[in-house]
């Protein structure tokens, strides 16, 4: 993502869309705010580039990438009659921009983790609610969309619905970077094909074909790409990392980590500390995946056995074996897996339980009971996708796949 600067223009260089063009002097100052720039700094899959070594790109530039379709979205609804003021467009550019500012380090696979009593949407409301005090009263609109509470719903369907611009991007970007071509989706086409009927955004029939792909290219990637058995084992594995790290400073080791890390990883912060102790949010607003991966490496060599076994493994990229099947995992297999597990690593029981690990991963591509995709048709009729695809029934748009999976050393099991 190349960058060229003006004194309050910005053109970026994207390699999903080209040009991005900014123009907004406010839209400038949000994207410098360190908080902003803080989401280059944090990997948009995780631990994902362990198994697609493309998987490199980052919240920033996909937060970018979201509002440059949201720019599309707005021209394209405007072209059509639907009415906005200035300040609600820019409202809504604010609230797509700045949607994901609330991950920490690694985003969902440390969702909760880190900062363990508030989820990363709530985190975004705490710095929107901040950045109102400097940038002024239009992040009080920018609030409201981002929230659902604007009075026009479809601004705020345009940040966050089963059809917004954040999935729109993070399909097409996703796709690109992984290399996995059954993600790309036409979101031109879908863009072009928005409308706004009764304040609800709806699509005009022309797209039905695009927007089934848009539905089988998400389910098709959740399964090849976000819930991957590989990049499953590599996140679980550093789950384990971050509970044993927090064990032990709770414990009173003092562990390696920049003075911010070390503030989350002894403390656990409720929503009014973060509302009464504004230095919180300063710090949240540095932590990223540097912070955390600097650790590891340090950790690996710290006199824990655990955390050290674990850190070595995430560092070499030795990762735990998976298995995913289509029924629970039995109590018999994962005792199995416990005792060999036991007995070459020389854990205890309880300490075996950082490395054998099971549960479940699920899916739901569509939800058509939760404020659906709609179709427009010439004659004014409304209707579901799941009712009007000729290619995909509503049970295979909206069924929910579950998984069971066990992750494992493999050390103790190989047989070369």
């Amino acid at each position: 993502m190349q960058e060229t600067f003006g004194r309050k223009k910005k053109i970026l260089n994207d390699p999903v869309y080209g040009f991005i063009n900014i123009n907004d002097e406010l839209i400038f100052d949000i994207i410098e705010h360190p908080w902003f720039q803080r989401l280059r700094r944090i990997k948009q899959l995780g631990l994902t580039h362990l198994v697609y070594p493309g998987a490199l790109h980052t919240r920033f530039h996909h937060s970018i990438g979201a509002m440059h379709l949201m720019q599309k979205a707005l021209e394209i609804l405007s072209s059509k009659g639907h009415m906005f003021s200035k300040d609600e467009r820019l409202a809504t550019l604010i609230a797509i921009l700045l949607h994901d500012i609330g991950h920490g380090p690694y985003s969902h696979s440390l969702e909760k983790k880190i900062v363990e009593e508030l989820s990363h949407e709530e985190l975004t409301l705490l710095f929107l609610e901040r950045l109102k005090r400097q940038f002024g009263e239009i992040f009080d609109l920018a609030i409201k969309i981002f929230s659902g509470d604007c009075s026009k719903s479809f601004l705020h369907q345009l940040v966050s619905s089963q059809l917004d611009t954040d999935r729109l991007d993070f399909l097409k970007r996703d796709s690109y970077f992984t290399g996995v071509a059954e993600g790309v989706i036409n979101s031109d086409r879908i863009i072009t094909m928005m409308e706004v009927v009764s304040n609800n955004l709806v699509i005009e029939a022309k797209g039905i074909y695009s927007i089934e792909n848009f539905i089988v290219a998400r389910r098709l990637m959740y399964w090849q790409v976000y819930l991957h058995k590989t990049v499953l084992s590599a996140e679980q594995m550093l789950l384990q990392v971050i509970r044993r790290a927090k064990f032990l400073f709770a414990d009173g080791n003092d562990l390696f980590g920049t003075a911010t890390l070390k503030l989350f990883m002894k403390n656990r912060f409720t929503k009014n500390d973060f509302l009464n102790n504004p230095l919180l949010l300063n710090s949240f607003g540095t932590l990223d995946d540097f912070d955390v991966f600097t650790a590891i490496k340090e950790w690996a060599k710290c006199d824990d056995h655990v955390l050290s076994l674990l850190c070595q493994s995430l560092v070499k990229r030795n990762l735990f074996r998976t298995e995913i099947k289509n029924k629970p995992i039995t109590e018999e297999e994962i005792e199995f897996r416990k005792e060999s597990v036991i007995s070459y690593y020389d854990l205890s029981p309880d300490e075996v339980n950082y490395f054998v690990l099971s549960g479940s991963a699920q899916n739901s591509a569509y939800d058509h009971t939760h404020e659906g995709i709609n179709i427009l048709f010439k004659d004014g009729q409304l209707l579901d996708i799941a009712e009007v695809s000729d290619q995909l029934t509503a049970e295979v748009l909206s069924k929910t796949v579950k998984k069971y999976f066990i992750c494992y050393p493999k050390a103790p099991f190989d047989t070369n």
